[in-house]
This record gives C-alpha cells, sequence and structure tokens, in this order.
C-alpha cells in the first residue's frame, strides 16, 4: 500500500479570471481546515452507493476500469435480506479481487414495516427499526453477512448501532468488521455526530445540505470518518455539490465522497423489474465520480486520496461496553 500524494494548495474555481475583474475570492480560514486523517494518512476516499447485487457490481466495476475511477468502497441499500448467499458471496470475492470494501444493509426498517408513522407528513419513526423482532432482524442479517465476508454493514437505527457494536466487542462479529450510519437517519449537530461515533460508528453519512460551516463545527468534537453524497438522490434532496468537493474535503476530512445520482427513480427494495433502471443508474454513478475527480484534478486538489484497500477509520471514542447485558426482571408487589 503506497501513501497517499500530497494535497497542494487548491485553486477556487475561477478565481484569477473573477480577481480580474474585481472579485476577489476569500481567503480560506486555516482554522476551518480539518486537523484529522484516516489512519493512512490520506484525507478523502471514494464510494460508489446503490450497487444492488452482483450484476450491478460488474458494471461498476467495468466502468470504474474503463474511465479510471479508483473505489474504495462499494455500498448497497436494499438490504442483506434481499440477497442470496450465493449473490453475497459472489459480491465479496468481486470486491475482495479489486480490494475493495463491501458494505450491504441491515434488516427490517420503519419505511418497509406495517406501522402508519413513516407514513405520515411528520415521517415518524423514519428507518428505525420497530420492536424487537425488527432489531432480531438486523442482528441475523449482520451475523449472517459477516459468516459470508461481509466486513462492512450499513445501519439505520441507533439501537441496532449500539447492538451490533455490543456483538463486535464481544468477538460475535469480528473486530475488523466497521459499521456505516446511513444518511437517512445523518446527524445534523455535532452532538448527535459524537453520540454516533460513541455508539459504535466507523463512519457517519451526514445529510448533503449541511453548511460548510457545519462540517467545521462537526470536526471540533469527532474525527470519526464522514460519508457525503456529493450528488445526492432526490429522495435525500437532490443536491449536486461537485464544485464544492475540495473545500468539502478541506473542512470534512476524513471524507468519503459518494457518487450518487439525482434525477433518477428509486430502486429500493431492488428486484429484477428494476434491472435496466439499477445497470444504468450503476454505470451513470461511475461517471459521476470521474466528473468529480476531474474537478479536484483541474483544481489542484486532487492529492490527499487514501491509498486504495484501505478500510479501517483509525482509533475512535466509545462508550463503556459491558460484558452483560442486563435483563429486564419483575419486583414483586409489596402489599
Amino acid at each position: 500500500m503506497t501513501a497517499p500524494s500530497v494535497p497542494s494548495a487548491p485553486r477556487r474555481p475561477g478565481a484569477d479570471a473573477l480577481a480580474r475583474v474585481g472579485y476577489t475570492s476569500p481567503k480560506d480560514n486555516p482554522a476551518d481546515t480539518s486537523p484529522h486523517t484516516f489512519p493512512d494518512g490520506g484525507t478523502w476516499r471514494t464510494e460508489v452507493p446503490s450497487v444492488e447485487g452482483p450484476e450491478a457490481l460488474a458494471v461498476v466495476l467495468k466502468e470504474s476500469s474503463r474511465l479510471d475511477v479508483p473505489i474504495h468502497r462499494i455500498s448497497q441499500g436494499s438490504g442483506i435480506w434481499m440477497l442470496t448467499d450465493s449473490d453475497i458471496t459472489e459480491m465479496v470475492e468481486s470486491c475482495a479481487e479489486r480490494d475493495i470494501e463491501l458494505c450491504l444493509f441491515t434488516g427490517p426498517r420503519g419505511t418497509w414495516d406495517i406501522g402508519a408513522a413513516t407514513r405520515t407528513d411528520s415521517g415518524g419513526a423514519g428507518l428505525r427499526a420497530r420492536g424487537h423482532d425488527a432489531l432480531a432482524g438486523c442482528v441475523e442479517d449482520a451475523l449472517r453477512a459477516s459468516a459470508l465476508g461481509v466486513k462492512c454493514l450499513l445501519v439505520a437505527d441507533e439501537g441496532v448501532l449500539w447492538t451490533l457494536h455490543q456483538l463486535r466487542a464481544d468477538g460475535v462479529l469480528p473486530a475488523d468488521t466497521t459499521f456505516k450510519v446511513s444518511a437517512l437517519i445523518g446527524p445534523v449537530n455535532p452532538a448527535s455526530y459524537a453520540v454516533y461515533e460513541r455508539l459504535g460508528a466507523d463512519s457517519v453519512n451526514i445529510p448533503s445540505d449541511l453548511t460548510l460551516a457545519h462540517f467545521t463545527e462537526i470536526r471540533r468534537v469527532s474525527r470519526a470518518p464522514m460519508d457525503l453524497y456529493v450528488e445526492a438522490p432526490d429522495d435525500l434532496g437532490g443536491y449536486i455539490r461537485m464544485y464544492e468537493a475540495a473545500e468539502l474535503i478541506r473542512r470534512g476530512a476524513p471524507l468519503y465522497l459518494k457518487f450518487g445520482l439525482s434525477k433518477s427513480p428509486g430502486i429500493y427494495p431492488y428486484g429484477a423489474q428494476l434491472r435496466d433502471t439499477a445497470l444504468a443508474g450503476a454505470r451513470e454513478r461511475v461517471r459521476r465520480g470521474r466528473l468529480v475527480l476531474d474537478l479536484l484534478a483541474r483544481h489542484g486538489a486532487d492529492g490527499g486520496m487514501s491509498p486504495l484497500g484501505s478500510r479501517l477509520p483509525g482509533p475512535l471514542h466509545r462508550f463503556p461496553v459491558t460484558t452483560t447485558v442486563p435483563t429486564a426482571t419483575t419486583t414483586p408487589a409489596k402489599d
């Protein structure tokens, strides 16, 4: 594994031309620069999301080779339970051949449950795992995927995250398993971000509409890697922040740049009826990645990428994990 290249001092888009006509760009405040990196010294990595099965993965790998798009992580959104054992094994092996981390989504979630709250205008409960059975389903998914070689699990519930972290600490899940928090429950302030880190998160997907100042605020309290859709799907707002990529890295490092896709139909939970859409979307996400990388290169900000094959986040802050979990007891009523 080679060390990341040293990032140069990036230029702001159009800065020289604007200065000629009197519109000088503001200077960067060094205090806004994140002091953190990945343990390999890199400041950013790449992720291609919504890769829903072996066929879509093959498309992503072929297109990334054609367009020379380096990939650190592949993630899936429909859920482990939507994949057969052979699907998972094929994806694990394909990613291992390219030294890419594979991240699969755990279990049942509120938006697919019978509960009505998620269908109200307030969207109550969101993606949380409703009840003991949904929690158990997420744990079952985690154990099954781990046994098949998956080392990164995507979660959308704080209780699921803490439970899986306890199982990791107890040796039920391998110690090098990592947990990624979904964009659909991403924290929006530094205190909540720090809580996710302490609950066991190894990377935390923040919403794509956070301001640059919010990035700096988070980095003052946590070094847990951020995941960010540089282009967000429409159901997450459809934001496109390609031109800000250099500044997002400067303030948010260590940061995963996620190449999402706006103006594209949702495909969760994926099935064969969505095959053409899923494969076209997989191909286009890689092309979007190439556009982001080209922008970084043109602005002199493409240095600092983690070596390919990097996946671990480094030391993070955690809540203490007890060796035994207390069980509920019933106290007899007294006369």
